[in-house]
C-alpha cells in the first residue's frame, strides 16, 4: 500500500533520565512544517578486505543516529504566564525556562545540565523513535510572512516499526501566529528603530553525536550565537554601519513581535556587535544586509527569547 507524504506527527517529551524514553503521546504533539528527516545518519566504516579480486565489499554502519528538522510558527501561547506548547523544544536546544505566573515565560541560555527529550517522528504509520535528543534553533521574522522557529534535533536512534493508525494530533493550546508587519512587530538594533526587510537569529549550538565504549549520547559541545539584519539604508547622521563596525562598538538587539498579551514574542540581545555590511537593494531601495555577532554581557547571556 502506497504511504503518503504529508501524512506526518511529531510528538515529544522530556526525559527524565538521559536517553530513557519518555513515550510521548497525542497530547505532546508538535504543530510543525518543512520537515526534513534522516533516519539512519552516521557513517560508513569500510573493511578494506585484502582478496585476489576487484569489487565493492560493503560496508559496516557505524555511530548511527537520527536527525530531524522542523519549523515551528512563532506565536505565544494565548495566555500571558503560560508556557507555549513548542517550549519543551527550546529546552533541549540549551534554554530554561522560568515562569512569571500571569505575565511571561522565559528562555535562557544554559550550559550544564541541559535536558534531553525523546521524539517520535511517525510517517503515515511507520514511527521512527529518537532518543536523547537536543538540538539548535534559529528563528526568522521577515515582512508579509509568518515567523518561524527552526529545530535542527539529533536522536540516538531507538525503534523503527509499523503501528496501526497515526495519532489523534489536537491543534488544541495552539495559538495563530501573527503576520509579520508595521503594525505588530518593532525592532530595535544599537538604539535605532529599525526599518527592516527582515531579522535571522541563530543559536549556534554545535550538536554532536558521541559514540563510545560505555557511552553513547547526543551532546551541545559549543555554542556561537549570530544573526542577520537586513536593514533600509539610511543617511550615516541617522545611523553609521560602517563606524559602528570598525569600532567593534557592542549594541543591543531587540524584537517585539505581537501586541496583545499571550502573543507577544520578544528576541533580546544585549551586546551585539555588527559585521561588515554589504550593499544591496529591493524595489530600487538601497539596503544593507548586516552580520550579528550575539556576545555575552556576563556570561550565558547573550539571547533570550520571552513569551509574554
Amino acid at each position: 500500500m502506497s504511504r503518503f507524504e504529508r501524512k506526518l506527527a511529531i510528538l515529544h517529551k522530556l526525559e527524565a533520565t538521559y536517553g530513557t524514553d519518555s513515550t510521548p503521546a497525542a497530547a505532546d504533539a508538535l504543530i510543525g512544517t518543512n520537515a526534513t528527516f534522516t533516519p539512519l545518519d552516521g557513517e560508513e566504516v569500510s573493511r578494506d578486505l585484502l582478496l585476489p579480486y576487484l569489487g565493492n565489499q560493503g560496508v559496516l554502519l557505524a555511530g548511527i543516529y537520527a536527525r530531524l528538522e522542523f519549523d515551528i510558527e512563532v506565536a505565544g501561547s494565548g495566555t500571558a504566564g503560560n508556557v507555549p506548547k513548542f517550549g519543551s523544544l527550546l529546552r533541549i536546544c540549551g534554554l530554561s525556562e522560568t515562569i512569571a505566573a500571569a505575565t511571561s515565560v522565559t528562555y535562557a541560555i544554559v550550559e550544564n545540565a541541559v535536558e534531553s527529550g525523546s521524539i517520535y517522528f511517525i510517517s503515515d504509520k511507520v514511527q521512527h523513535v529518537m532518543l536523547g535528543c537536543q538540538g539548535n534553533v534559529s528563528v526568522s521574522f521577515t515582512p508579509k510572512g509568518i515567523p518561524k522557529f527552526r529545530f535542527t534535533v539529533m536522536g540516538l536512534l531507538g525503534t523503527i516499526t509499523d503501528i496501526g493508525a497515526m495519532p489523534a494530533v489536537s491543534q488544541a493550546g495552539w495559538t495563530d501566529p501573527l503576520i509579520v508587519s508595521k503594525a505588530v512587530t518593532a525592532m530595535t538594533l544599537h538604539g535605532w528603530s529599525a526599518k527592516s526587510e527582515s531579522l535571522s537569529v541563530d543559536l549556534g549550538n554545535t550538536v554532536t553525536p558521541r559514540f563510545l565504549i560505555g557511552e553513547e549520547n547526543i551532546l551541545i559541545t559549543g555554542r556561537s550565537a549570530s544573526g542577520t539584519a537586513v536593514v533600509v539604508a539610511e543617511p550615516l547622521t541617522t545611523i553609521d554601519w560602517f563606524a559602528l563596525a570598525q569600532a567593534r562598538t557592542r549594541g543591543a538587539l531587540l524584537l517585539v513581535h505581537g501586541t496583545g498579551a499571550g502573543n507577544i514574542v520578544e528576541i533580546a540581545a544585549p551586546k551585539v556587535e555588527i559585521g561588515r555590511p554589504t550593499q544591496g537593494q529591493t524595489d530600487g531601495i538601497v539596503n544593507y544586509s548586516l552580520p550579528l555577532l550575539l556576545c555575552p554581557d556576563t556570561g550565558r547571556d547573550e539571547l533570550e527569547i520571552i513569551i509574554r
